[in-house]
């Protein structure tokens, strides 16, 4: 995620568009499965959409933010006689792509419904690259507070044996 003053707020689970399609290209036969509350997406499920968007704000610090984020809107339904694989989604991410200009570093969310729940927004951890699938799991995007957030970053590396008010590094 691009964000002002180089700080990255995205949580250790949250890949980057680059670096999913990185990894689905190990194994681009092999079926790709998501899951999210639990359970796998249906076998037939759909990308829907994908947006690319460009986001400037202010956060409750009032301290400028930017970032770029890609969406993929998955629809959870049964509609199809084969799970989808990473080469197909691989090809429908480049399709958007020869349209509009993805940037690989964006945060990536995922919005996911089966027509009939209210959209819910997810973030993606790394894959998990079996012998006879890959497996995306989805958590929900929980809100945050940058501010604290970068507090909390600097707490952390101020207590860290090898942060910055320490004179020397653990071994």
């Amino acid at each position: 995620m691009n964000a002002l003053g180089n700080v990255d707020f995205s949580a250790a689970d949250d890949i980057t568009i680059g670096e999913l399609l990185d990894a689905l290209g190990h194994q681009p036969s092999s079926p790709l499965t998501f899951r999210y509350d639990g359970r796998p997406l249906r076998k037939g499920y759909h990308v829907t959409e994908v947006k690319a968007g460009s986001f400037a704000g202010l956060d409750c610090g009032a301290n400028p933010e930017a970032w770029t984020e890609i969406f993929v809107q998955l629809w959870d339904v049964d509609d199809a006689p084969e799970q989808m694989t990473a080469r197909k989604f691989s090809a429908i991410i480049g399709k958007v792509a020869d349209h509009l200009s993805l940037d690989r570093s964006a945060r990536l969310t995922f919005e996911v419904s089966d027509g009939i729940q209210p959209m819910q927004l997810h973030r993606a951890a790394a894959p998990a690259i079996g012998s006879d699938e890959i497996v995306v799991e989805l958590s929900p995007r929980p809100a945050s507070c940058k501010p604290r957030d970068r507090w909390l970053a600097e707490q952390q590396a101020a207590s860290s044996c090898c942060g910055p008010t320490s004179s020397q590094c653990c071994r």
